[in-house]
C-alpha cells in the first residue's frame, strides 16, 4: 500500500516537473513520447547521450537515465509497449564511482 502511494505521488510529481522545467532541450525539440528506438536515436544523434542507468518503476515501466560525456542527461520512462517518454533533462551529470568496501 505504501509503495502504491509512492508510485501515485511520483505520477503526480514527475509530470509537474516536466512542465515546470523550461530548459529541457530534448523535450522541447521533439514530442515527449515516441517509440523507444526513436527516443534512443534522438538522444544519441543530438546529444551523444548513452544509457547510463536503469531501474524498474513497476511491472509496467522502466526508468532509464541517458548521459553524455559533455554532462547532458535525460530521464526517460519506457512502458511495456515500447513507448518512451522524456521526463526531464539537464546538464552537469556526474557519475559517482563506487569505492571498494563502501556500502552505498
Amino acid at each position: 500500500m505504501v509503495r502504491d502511494m509512492a508510485y501515485g505521488l511520483l505520477a503526480v510529481i514527475l509530470p509537474t516537473l516536466v512542465i515546470a522545467h523550461p530548459h529541457s532541450a530534448a523535450s522541447q525539440t521533439m514530442l515527449s513520447c515516441a517509440g523507444r528506438s526513436e527516443v534512443v536515436n534522438f538522444l544519441d544523434k543530438n546529444f551523444a547521450e548513452k544509457l547510463t542507468a536503469v531501474g524498474l518503476v513497476n511491472e509496467n515501466a522502466v526508468l532509464e537515465v541517458y548521459a553524455a560525456e559533455s554532462g547532458t542527461w535525460t530521464l526517460v520512462v519506457t512502458d511495456v509497449h515500447g513507448i518512451s517518454c522524456i521526463l526531464l533533462s539537464g546538464d552537469s551529470w556526474e557519475t559517482m564511482p563506487t569505492l571498494p568496501g563502501l556500502a552505498t
